[in-house]
């Protein structure tokens, strides 16, 4: 018996049509163009959801077309009961009161499928379907108490769940912002500097990390960058803050390993790969740490940011430290304490989603959105402005990139690619392919966005039934946050820092970036590579 996981991919897949290797190839070259043009945004002045929405729709059409789509009602909602145990023979994997799989094909005959269905009410909408593609093998799907539903084609192939988060936690930040909690931390953390240098690029490095990891690595360099050029300013060290962006844009991609939930590769990666949020934070956060403080000492040593040593600095910067109000940002007192409380409970009730009763049913998406909603509450009769706020085209861009890779999977372009990466993990045994995964994802994600590529090596990895404690999970998830620290193009939190670099009037081409970054971004691979082979095999 084959269990499926109750997800838009397995509902919709359909994986019994044969396609010729012509038409696979073809949408190979679509998939290519894809990357090609993320690869150039700035230069074709377009925003990611634009370019993939375009190859969407290419994809779709091409794939109805080529009859490759799965054009029928699909069942939700069903479920897999004890007497479906008898039918199958073999027993339905279980985690608690949770059947973590809900689909289920089993080999029966046609009139015992028949007899079956009508014995348990089972709602079987592509049954014949699934006969026509799986006759020889008498195969077919039982739905136990499901609903078919009527919907276009390419909604089961968006990962609602990943919208949910997205969009419940920026809603969340944006509201909690208003509160001036952010500013307030940023600016206590600067005046405990006392206006050294170092301290100061330590004390920042250390909250960007942690921003990127509780929040989202764009909104913690936008907060980060704009607070440090301020301090700077103030100081009178306008000349260090070049250095102290690009270190903390580099900062933005290691913050983004800490949690599950830190970047969309993670929790694209996680959710295949079944990691849990607690077991994500403690086989990241050693590395995490480490990289952290090296890089901090290592953009010190190259930027020549250091302490200060005479008495008289020390005693002017901590005269102009002093000068900072901390309570400047904060309107309502009792808002500010609110939004204190709803943060520490949002990162908590994120990370015990799995443990927590009712709540780990409706999982993280629904944790997001009820927090959003609830800060929300506050600005009720202008709940619009958080919404114009709103990242729409990391949104789009985020919908249509699942329909690409779901027409992707139906042309068989993920299996092709499949066959080469099994290969180079069997050629590479345990170490070499686990580290040429590593350092082909981070190459890959340095030249264009890292979210087709998690989404893409999740797939394939998930198809070749990785277990969920191997190392190449990792790789991908390492390899795709690392290599964002490359090019500005290899992250949208670098290409923040390089946009507040340049409103600030400060000399930085994309040939001067890479040129920076690159000693930066070796180091942090190599350790990544080391890291992923000795501890997390």
């Amino acid at each position: 018996m084959r269990l499926l996981s109750f997800s838009p991919s397995s509902l919709f897949a359909n994986a019994g049509h044969e396609v010729s290797t012509s038409v696979t190839l073809m949408f190979a070259i679509v998939l290519v163009g894809l990357i090609a043009c993320l690869a150039l945004e700035e230069k074709l002045h377009a925003k990611k959801s634009i370019i993939a929405g375009v190859f969407a729709i290419i994809c779709l059409v091409l794939g109805t077309t080529f009859q490759l789509l799965p054009f029928r009602d699909v069942v939700v909602g069903s479920i897999v009961p004890e007497q479906l145990e008898k039918i199958s023979g073999e027993y339905v994997e279980e985690d608690g009161d949770h059947v973590l799989l809900q689909v289920v094909e089993v080999e029966s005959d046609a009139s015992d499928a028949e007899q079956n269905s009508d014995s348990t009410g089972a709602v079987d909408a592509d049954q014949q379907d699934d006969q026509h593609h799986h006759e020889e093998h008498k195969t077919e799907r039982i739905h136990v108490d499901g609903y078919a539903i009527s919907m276009p084609v390419y909604i089961p192939a968006i990962d609602w769940s990943v919208i949910a988060i997205i969009l419940g936690s920026s809603l969340f930040v944006d509201v909690t912002s208003r509160s001036g909690l952010f500013t307030w931390i940023a600016i206590k953390v600067t005046k405990a500097s006392k206006g050294d240098p170092f301290m100061l690029l330590a004390f920042y490095g250390i909250m960007t990390v942690v921003f990127s990891a509780v929040l989202n690595n764009v909104t913690a360099m936008i907060i980060v960058g704009s607070l440090t050029a301020v301090s700077l300013d103030k100081l009178h060290r306008k000349e260090k803050l070049l250095g102290f962006l690009l270190v903390e844009g580099l900062l933005t991609n290691i913050g983004g390993l800490l949690t599950l939930i830190s970047s969309v590769p993670n929790i694209i990666v996680g959710t295949a790969a079944n990691i849990s949020f607690l077991d994500f934070f403690l086989k990241s956060a050693p590395f995490v740490v480490v990289t952290t403080a090296i890089t901090i000492f290592m953009g010190a040593r190259v930027f020549k940011i250091k302490r200060l040593k005479s008495q008289v600095e020390i005693d002017e910067a901590r005269s102009l430290v002093d000068s900072f109000d901390e309570n400047d940002g904060i309107e309502s007192r009792s808002f500010f304490w609110f939004a204190t409380a709803m943060l520490v409970a949002f990162v908590f009730t994120i990370a015990l989603t799995s443990q927590l009763p009712v709540v780990s049913k409706l999982e993280m998406g629904f944790v997001a959105m009820a927090f959003a909603g609830v800060m929300l509450l506050r600005y009720k009769s202008e709940v619009d402005h958080f919404y114009r706020a709103l990242d729409w085209d990391l949104l789009g861009f985020f919908m249509a990139l699942f329909i690409v890779i779901n027409v992707m999977e139906h042309a068989k372009v993920l299996d092709m690619i499949g066959v080469g990466l099994a290969w180079v993990i069997d050629a590479g045994g345990d170490v070499g392919g686990t580290a040429a995964i590593l350092l082909a994802s981070a190459g890959f994600s340095s030249v264009t966005d890292n979210i087709p590529l998690a989404a893409m090596l999740s797939k394939i990895l998930g198809s070749l039934g990785t277990p969920s404690d191997s190392p190449l999970w990792w790789s991908v998830i390492f390899g795709a946050n690392l290599g964002g620290n490359i090019t500005p193009i290899g992250s949208a939190s670098t290409l923040v820092a390089v946009t507040i670099i340049h409103k600030h009037k400060l000399p930085l081409s994309f040939t001067g970036f890479v040129k920076a970054a690159v000693p930066f971004a070796l180091v942090q691979i190599v350790l990544a590579t080391a890291y992923v082979l000795l501890f997390l095999r």
